[in-house]
């Protein structure tokens, strides 16, 4: 049997993954600073937001190990690693949004 040709789809894959995996990676840093410069802050405001940090990384472990383990992620590779930066930059962008709010 003759391999079938790639689809297009399929090589554009991992590269989008890859631009996702880095844009979340530069929002995480932004949310890092910001949840920072809050706990630096000190008082009962940091000590809500360092309860509120574990928690919410806690939580999101939990979902996302739910869905790996359900296959709710789907079964493609590059598929699964797309849905899990989704995961978790879905409740970066709301931190982010949290944070910057005055």
């Amino acid at each position: 049997m003759a391999k079938s040709e790639p689809k297009a789809v399929d090589a554009l894959a991992w590269p989008i993954v890859a631009a996702d995996a880095w844009f979340l990676g530069a929002e995480a840093s932004w949310v890092i600073w910001l949840r920072c410069a809050r706990l630096a802050q000190g008082g009962a405001p940091a000590n809500r937001e360092a309860m509120r940090m574990v928690e919410e990384k806690w939580h999101a472990q939990v979902d996302l190990a739910a869905a790996l383990a359900t296959g709710r992620f789907g079964t493609e590779p590059s598929q699964v690693a797309g849905r899990t930066i989704d995961h978790y930059r879905s409740r970066v962008s709301a931190n982010r949004s949290r944070l910057t709010r005055k």
